[in-house]
């Protein structure tokens, strides 16, 4: 696939530090612009791929960017720093495993702590989500 000339790098202030994390995101436009994704987008994205199946990291964002119909791409330097905070924090397991090459990777896998803090996670960004939208709603009226 051929990268597009111009690009949106999306901001992820991580929940763990304040320090920016990279998302790339191919623009509907020509214009560059930079966007702030809200705080512990790239945290909740990881949980909730990872509570279906266990992943390497470069399957994880691989999966990230076709779910996102492309319109996502974890960069390296976000992905593996957010992997090793969120098994620090014990959110996160990992094994040794074999990818689809049969080479040995890293596999890491959602605890029971970590989709506890999921089932948070999601739930707060609903609440904030929901707010939102009401304000949207009436914005458009």
């Amino acid at each position: 696939m051929e990268r597009p000339t111009t690009f949106w790098h999306l901001d992820v202030f991580s929940l763990f530090y304040n320090s920016i994390r990279r998302i790339v995101f191919w623009p509907m436009t020509k214009n560059s612009q930079y966007r702030d994704l809200f705080p512990g987008a790239l945290e909740i994205m990881i949980l909730q791929t990872l509570s279906k199946s266990p992943m390497h990291g470069y399957a994880l964002a691989q999966h990230i960017k076709s779910v996102s119909a492309d319109l996502l791409q974890i960069e390296e330097g976000s992905l593996y720093p957010a992997l090793q905070r969120m098994l620090k924090a014990g959110w996160l397991a990992s094994e040794t495993g074999l990818s689809a090459r049969k080479r040995p990777v890293r596999l890491f896998k959602l605890t029971e702590m970590g989709a506890k803090r999921l089932e948070q996670e999601l739930s707060s960004f609903k609440k904030m989500f929901a707010g939102i939208n009401r304000v949207l709603a009436i914005s458009e009226s």
